[in-house]
């Protein structure tokens, strides 16, 4: 069906021509000056730790930061709870630049790591995978119980968009989230996989590396799981998916387990919250044209940029990014009344 795009975009993202690049927006949201800035955000954040148990015993870390801690005339009391993207965690660098950019605003934010990710692979000992979301909308129930906010927001960059999408869409009115924010999330997985083996050759390999270092890391605290031996065998991003999902997931392909996270047809129907879902149509890993999969719910809002990259969107040579702001605006427009 056709695709919706919000009119409520106060600004719309136009790089500077340096930087209007794909490959180069994509590139600067982990590193460079970005990079550079989040090690130093890290140093000054005066970040708690957290184990968060869920009912089901599963252990997810998360850090979190107080906007009171900037000694700002004013905190909103109101937190936002910021998922990574996959094989990102807490301390990657747009989890922390954003963080420290809400923070400045206002909100408290929680940075919270999916199981396996953010040096958590001793907590829990089933590998970690993509339909996983009981446990992180329980981890954050389990948070929420605690921490008493009036208001609570979801974001998440890339997986982590499509979790807090499919979270906003299951259980928001139970969590008491007032409203979601999706930048760039797989929504056909199975075609995403298909664009990323077909795009850049440096992103296959940089997805390659961070999960077979995470599956060596699993076999280091769990060796009975065996995980050595497949790994020796793996060349490629497909071989760990044809190796590793049929053997250590419930899914016997690659291909339906794929399937079983996809935001494609009515699996957003359950909105009752205010969700975005924002994105770039020159994303080299993951294809625009799959949000016209979606069976659009009324409480989904679309935004699509011309530029960004995967989950850049790059405004100036220190590598700010324009989501950040456009995070706060968003947030702010639901805090009022």
């Amino acid at each position: 069906m056709p695709v919706a795009v919000s009119t409520m975009t106060k600004k719309v993202f136009s790089p500077p021509l340096i930087l209007k690049n794909a490959h180069v927006q994509s590139i600067l949201n982990s590193v460079g000056p970005r990079k550079y800035r989040a090690k130093k955000i890290a140093k000054k954040l005066a970040s708690r730790s957290l184990i968060l148990t869920t009912s089901m015993n599963v252990r997810l870390t998360a850090e979190l930061d107080h906007s009171k801690n900037l000694q700002l005339k004013s905190s909103k009391n109101a937190v936002i709870i910021l998922l990574h993207g996959w094989e990102g965690s807490s301390q990657s660098a747009y989890q922390l630049t954003t963080a420290n950019y809400l923070l400045r605003h206002g909100y408290d934010v929680l940075r919270l790591n999916l199981r396996d990710h953010g040096e958590s692979h001793h907590l829990n000992k089933e590998m970690f995978n993509s339909t996983m979301i009981d446990e992180v909308g329980d981890a954050i129930a389990s948070f929420l119980s605690e921490y008493e906010y009036p208001a609570a927001f979801l974001a998440g960059f890339s997986l982590g968009g499509n979790f807090t999408l499919r979270i906003a869409a299951d259980r928001a009115k139970e969590l008491n989230i007032k409203a979601a924010i999706g930048i760039c999330p797989p929504i056909d997985p199975n075609n995403a996989m298909s664009v990323l083996n077909n795009s850049l050759f440096i992103y296959e390999r940089y997805f390659f590396r961070r999960w077979t270092r995470s599956i060596k890391k699993k076999q280091k605290y769990f060796p009975d799981d065996g995980f050595g031996v497949e790994l020796k065998k793996v060349k490629t991003l497909d071989d760990v998916n044809k190796t590793f999902i049929p053997k250590y997931t419930s899914f016997d392909s690659a291909q339906s387990y794929f399937s079983a996270y996809a935001l494609t047809g009515d699996r957003l129907k359950g909105l009752a919250v205010p969700a975005y879902l924002i994105a770039s149509k020159d994303d080299p890993i993951l294809p625009v044209a799959d949000i016209a999969k979606i069976i659009k719910p009324e409480n989904l809002i679309i935004e699509i940029q011309d530029n960004g990259g995967h989950c850049g969107f790059i405004q100036d040579l220190s590598a700010h990014s324009w989501v950040e702001q456009r995070l706060v605006e968003i947030f702010d427009s639901h805090l009022i009344g």
